[in-house]
């Protein structure tokens, strides 16, 4: 049988190790220093973002942003029924504010105005705004309004979102901050680690003590305000600065290839792709079909890796609310499937995954 097909794998080649020896024969002392602000101001830069914080992971980027806007016991936050569940986990350990649940739309996976806005209370404080693979809702500047108008605070999850733009901006620039992914699969990596982006400096400088402790100072236990380690190292950074060298040539690879798929199943009505802009870098390879558990096993029978969508986020332990009602973030669940999506996927391993498709449905 051919080389297995991983659903995902990293990208990491010489210039990585070379940069990695150079650090350490330089004697890096491994914790964040230099080598972590010039990743900082490397995504900043490639953002459009004046302020770049750089966190442990890409999940406390949403608590440490959620603290540092005051969200606290008492205050609700609007968050998407399907998403990963690190979005709604961050929400209590927001210093124990509510996650309250809206329903998406099928088309883009985004959050729905309208049920947002019958989520909405007056103690809604803030809501989070989930670009799922790059996408932003379809009715975003109506939503982007209600929150105006009910002055809850826009936070942009876009953990999935690195090297996507809308109307020429790239995501995560319509909110107050914004939050990216540095884990194995995102297009650029450093293991784990994460990111919050902003324009505002008070906020930004409020990021840069939460995640030290809340110390005015670095090496100076002088507490100011409630903060923990979320701090990042400079050998992860050493490695995301080489990453972001490469980020526009992964860019196009994973447009292209999401794009080949498309063309190349679409008289296979059973397989739908989303509408994806041309500023969209597709993070996963993404479909929906009637049956995923069946069609992953006739994938992987054939070599070929696949991954089901995350579960209804409020269907979940910590939350334990009906599916039913979220009608459409149960049916991205029920049926959707991440193919193949490394962005160094050849044009024969791409040619294995169009005819291990097309043969579950001669």
């Amino acid at each position: 049988m051919s080389d297995f097909i991983p659903q995902y794998k990293p990208w990491l080649d010489s210039a990585e190790r070379d940069a990695v020896v150079r650090y350490l024969d330089g004697g890096g002392w491994l914790t964040e220093f230099t080598e972590t602000k010039h990743f900082a101001d490397a995504i900043a830069s490639y953002t459009g973002a004046r302020f770049c914080s750089i966190l442990s992971n890409g999940s406390v980027t949403l608590t440490a942003a959620l603290l540092a806007l005051g969200v606290g016991a008492g205050d609700e936050v609007i968050v998407p029924a399907y998403t990963m569940i690190a979005t709604a986990n961050a929400v209590p350990l927001s210093c124990g504010a509510t996650p309250v649940f809206a329903d998406v739309e099928l088309d883009t996976m985004g959050i729905d105005v309208d049920s947002a806005r019958a989520a909405m209370t007056s103690r809604t404080k803030a809501l989070m705004l989930v670009s799922i693979n790059g996408r932003y809702p379809r009715r975003l500047d109506e939503l982007l309004s209600l929150c105006r108008e009910r002055k809850v605070v826009v936070v942009e999850d876009a953990a999935q979102s690195l090297g996507s733009f809308h109307q020429g901006r790239h995501v995560g620039r319509c909110g107050r901050v914004a939050s990216f992914s540095f884990s194995m699969p995102k297009i650029v990596t450093t293991g784990q680690g994460g990111a919050l982006i902003t324009d505002d400096e008070e906020l930004f400088q409020t990021i840069e003590l939460i995640r030290n402790f809340g110390r005015r100072q670095a090496g100076i236990d002088d507490h100011i305000l409630f903060g923990t380690n979320f701090k990042f190292t400079d050998l992860q950074a050493v490695i995301g600065i080489e990453q972001m060298k490469k980020i526009s040539i992964r860019v196009e690879l994973k447009k292209r290839t999401y794009r080949v798929l498309r063309e190349r199943l679409i008289d296979r009505p059973q397989v739908r792709f989303f509408e994806t802009s041309p500023e969209t870098t597709p993070w996963f390879n993404d479909v929906l079909v009637e049956d995923p558990v069946a069609l992953t096993k006739h994938l992987k029978a054939r070599g070929i890796g696949a991954r089901p969508f995350y579960p209804v986020v409020p269907t979940q332990a910590p939350y334990r609310l009906s599916a039913g009602r979220f009608p459409v973030a149960a049916r991205l669940s029920r049926e959707g499937l991440w193919l193949p999506s490394f962005a160094q996927l050849t044009d024969g391993e791409i040619d294995r995954i169009v005819d291990g498709i097309r043969s579950f449905w001669p």
